[in-house]
C-alpha cells in the first residue's frame, strides 16, 4: 500500500509520499514513489504514484523513456504545452501500462491497478495538480478539492480536511502532513518511512525544496510524540457526557 498527497497553497505546492512496499505481511521494502521532470526556467512536473508496483515503475519508465533527446521519442512530457496536456500524457500512459498487462481492459479494482497524482507549472500557466485514474481519465484540482490522496487515504484525510487552509506556509503546511501520515502509518503498517518530499514555490519552475524525511529524523519524532500529547490534552479538556 502507499499514502501520497499533493496539496495546493497559496504560496505553491506541496508534495509529500512514503516509500514503503509490501507483498506480503512478512515482506516489506522501500521503493521510490515521487518522480520529477524539470526543465529549469520553463517547467517543473512532479508525479507520485500507488497502486501495482510493477505498473507503476512501468508507466514512470516510459515516461522517462520517451524524454529522452532522440526525435522517435514522443510523445515527451518535456514538450507538453500545458499542465493539461502533460495529465493527458501521463493518463495515457497509465492505461497503456495497464491495458499491457492486462489484455482484458482496466478497472480501479484491477490487480494491475495504478492512481497518479501529477502536479508542476510550465511556464505560462498557473501550477496546478491533476488526480489520474486507472482508465486514463483525471480530475483538476480546486478551491473546493485542495489537495489530492492516492493509496491509504482514509487515516490521514480527517486531519487535512481540519487541518488545511490555504494561506498555510510551507512549513506549516507540511507539520499537517506530517501529523496526517504519522495517523496513516499507526493505523496500517503497509505505510512507513522515509517519507520523500517537494514543496514547490509558484513560478519558481525548478527543482529546488527536495528532501527526505528518514526513520530517526528527530522533528518527525517530536511532531508524532506532540501531536499524541495534544490529542490525550484536548480529550481531557471536553465536557463529560453523563452516564
Amino acid at each position: 500500500m502507499t499514502y501520497c498527497v499533493g496539496m495546493r497553497l497559496n504560496s505553491g505546492l506541496l508534495f509529500m509520499s512514503d516509500t514503503r512496499t509490501n507483498a506480503g505481511v512478512d515482506n516489506f521494502s522501500t521503493s521510490r514513489k515521487m518522480f520529477h521532470w524539470t526543465v529549469p526556467g520553463e517547467r517543473e512536473i512532479t508525479v507520485m504514484t500507488a497502486g501495482n508496483l510493477a505498473t507503476t515503475q512501468a508507466m514512470v519508465s516510459l515516461l522517462e523513456e520517451r524524454s529522452k533527446a532522440q526525435e522517435d521519442r514522443d510523445p515527451s512530457i518535456l514538450t507538453q504545452p500545458t499542465m493539461f496536456q502533460v495529465a493527458r500524457l501521463v493518463g495515457a500512459t497509465l492505461k497503456e501500462v495497464i491495458a499491457y498487462s492486462s489484455p482484458t481492459g482496466q478497472s480501479s479494482d484491477d490487480t494491475f491497478s495504478a492512481s497518479v497524482i501529477v502536479g508542476g507549472q510550465i511556464k505560462g500557466g498557473q501550477p496546478t495538480i491533476f488526480l489520474v485514474y486507472p482508465e486514463g481519465n483525471f480530475i483538476e484540482i480546486s478551491d473546493d478539492t485542495p489537495f489530492f490522496q492516492i493509496g491509504e487515504a482514509k487515516y490521514g484525510k480527517p486531519i487535512l480536511v481540519r487541518g488545511y487552509d490555504p494561506d498555510l506556509s510551507f512549513a506549516d503546511a507540511l507539520k499537517l502532513l506530517l501529523v496526517s501520515f504519522d495517523s496513516t502509518v499507526k493505523s496500517n503498517l503497509s505505510v512507513g518511512l522515509p517519507f520523500d518530499v517537494h514543496a514547490y514555490e509558484n513560478d519558481s519552475l525548478r527543482l529546488e525544496r527536495q528532501f527526505r524525511i528518514e526513520r530517526d529524523d528527530p522533528v518527525y519524532a517530536a511532531i508524532a510524540a506532540g501531536w499524541g500529547d495534544a490529542l490525550k490534552a484536548a480529550l481531557e479538556q471536553l465536557p463529560d457526557y453523563k452516564i
